[in-house]
């Protein structure tokens, strides 16, 4: 079975035209502002209008790219490209060893960054409300995204009910690993972290699985497949 080729290959990648990298050096000049700031001043001290005048943008242009100023935090490029990642892997790989090489993909990305920003962002997210709360709200959209990806993996209806509770747990777990991640000071591996959500997500709680296993060896209980044993 062959490997599709990586939607992250840059031989795949269009050049953006003129107006599109415009864009990209106003986005990032407003976050590298916002960052810079945070950093000397704490989340709360910072405010738009301060944000503006250090990226040399005006306020408006600022909620123009970014509606809230938790948006700046929160909002990166990895969406579509990682929507398009899982829509290249080869159609006879098992859908979990499809999402970890996408998961995988989506942290070389983010290792891309500075490493104390991404600890910045993941501990914002962690101790600041209003980021925790636009990352909920905003945690929809990303699911969509997921959504429509297993719907043209899996020839399944976005929209439908199982599609909808697989992309959204994903999605949530995710947020978890990142929440967790910082409350525990970066100290763990980020990459063994999403594999142990994964392995959660896919196979339920490890105590519950090991109760599961003693149940069939030993099984005392009523309704077990070969019914209770006698002690």
């Amino acid at each position: 079975m062959a490997a599709a080729r990586s939607a992250l290959s840059p031989a795949d990648l269009p050049r953006p035209g003129l107006r599109e990298r415009k864009k990209t050096k106003t986005r990032e000049a407003i976050r590298a502002a916002t960052y810079g700031l945070i950093r000397q001043q704490g989340y709360a001290a910072t405010t738009v209008e301060q944000i503006a005048e250090r990226a040399e943008v005006s306020p408006s242009t600022v909620l123009r790219y970014f509606p809230t100023k938790e948006d700046i935090v929160l909002t990166d490029e990895y969406d579509p490209v990682m929507a398009a990642e899982l829509a290249a892997r080869p159609a006879g790989e098992p859908w979990s060893a499809s999402l970890r090489h996408v998961l995988r993909k989506a942290l070389d990305l983010g290792a891309g960054e500075e490493a104390e920003l991404t600890r910045l962002r993941t501990r914002l997210l962690a101790e600041v409300p209003a980021v925790r709360s636009r990352m909920l709200e905003n945690m929809s959209a990303t699911g969509r995204v997921l959504a429509r990806a297993i719907a043209e993996r899996t020839g399944l209806d976005p929209a439908g009910l199982e599609v909808r509770i697989v992309s959204m747990s994903l999605v949530g777990g995710l947020m978890e690993v990142s929440r967790y991640w910082a409350e525990h000071d970066h100290e763990e591996n980020l990459a063994e972290l999403v594999d142990r959500a994964l392995d959660a997500l896919e196979n339920g709680l490890p105590a519950l699985r090991e109760g599961h296993r003693e149940d069939h060896r030993g099984c005392h209980l009523e309704g077990c497949p070969e019914g209770p044993r006698k002690g």
